[in-house]
């Protein structure tokens, strides 16, 4: 066991170091990605002097793993607090005793964090995930590159990608269904506020009926973000998935003004690059528009990809210019 404990310390240490070498302008990253990094079962989170991980297996939930990881991880950062977070689900499915959310080390859960020099709140025991949305990092700088005019980002959560669309755009909306996630999206525009040019206008709408609205209505933006939480969460969801994806986006196609700039993503593993680029040919195809890629993106390079490993690519980042 002692091998097998040095060598899980080893892969911790190696992972952290890669990731000091690969992050710029940000204090927050992914730590650890399971099978990415040759530790399968385990996520883990940097924010800012917080660390969130996940116990996802029978074999890290055993305690001397814990040990292992917590050790080391204090080592190497030192951090504030390090809390897990339980996700209930897998530690059903993994046959995972039931447990809590909550304090492994230190004494506080909530701190403040950056991404490319957007801050954010963060409650290490709120949200989805492990809190937020680090793999889109890099994909909220290259939206803020293109971003301009008018622009909304639907499906907004907190406000990652609006935020960063708010330095550069003469007007922002973000919309979202869920009011929780649009109050924190606000407390961070505070944050933020001497870097916006103007308010963010924040929108609690379903996204589906407000696009066909805005879209039967005739109004216009020049930058797009479309950032939809997975549609396809198996293999046999992946029709509906594409039909939901098409209608979104063609939607957002016929409300771009010329030379206008469209930022999609999926999630979804099950949705290949190859279905969500031929998903956005058929949408610009039934739109009548002429559609140019600017970009074909992925996932930040905390959340790497393993060759071998198909499931650790999953996220898809498309930048389109109508």
């Amino acid at each position: 066991m002692a091998n097998v404990d040095e060598l899980v310390r080893e892969r911790i240490r190696s992972a952290i170091h890669l990731r000091r070498h690969w992050v710029e302008n940000s204090d927050s990253y992914r730590l650890i990605f399971s099978e990415a990094d040759q530790l399968p079962g385990v996520v883990a989170d940097k924010y800012n002097d917080i660390v969130t991980v996940q116990f996802l297996s029978q074999f890290t939930d055993q305690q001397w793993f814990r040990n292992a990881l917590l050790e080391t991880v204090q080592e190497e950062l030192q951090p504030a607090a390090i809390i897990e977070r339980v996700d209930e689900r897998i530690r059903e499915l993994e046959q995972l005793p039931a447990s809590e959310s909550g304090l492994l080390g230190g004494d506080r859960t909530a701190t403040v964090f950056n991404l490319n020099g957007v801050r954010f709140n963060f409650n290490a025991l709120e949200g989805q995930k492990t809190g937020a949305f680090l793999d889109q990092r890099e994909n909220y700088a290259a939206a803020a590159k293109y971003a301009h005019g008018e622009g909304i980002d639907v499906f907004c959560y907190q406000g990652g990608f609006a935020l960063h669309l708010a330095g550069q755009c003469d007007h922002v909306t973000g919309v979202d269904s869920s009011r929780t996630a649009l109050e924190t999206a606000e407390k961070n525009e505070s944050l933020n506020r001497e870097s916006n040019r103007n308010e963010i206008e924040w929108l609690e709408a379903n996204a589906f009926d407000l696009l066909k609205d805005y879209s039967i209505a005739g109004k216009q933006f020049d930058t797009i973000v479309l950032d939809p939480p997975a549609f396809s969460k198996t293999r046999k969801d992946l029709p509906s998935a594409l039909r939901g994806y098409k209608e979104i986006n063609l939607r957002a196609m016929k409300m771009l003004r010329q030379g206008g700039v469209l930022i999609t993503c999926s999630c979804s593993y099950h949705v290949s690059e190859t279905d969500f680029v031929d998903m956005l040919r058929d949408a610009a195809t039934d739109a009548r528009r002429i559609v140019r890629v600017l970009e074909k993106r992925g996932q930040a390079k905390d959340h790497p990809v393993r060759l071998g490993v198909p499931e650790t690519a999953y996220l898809k980042c498309v930048v389109l210019q109508v």
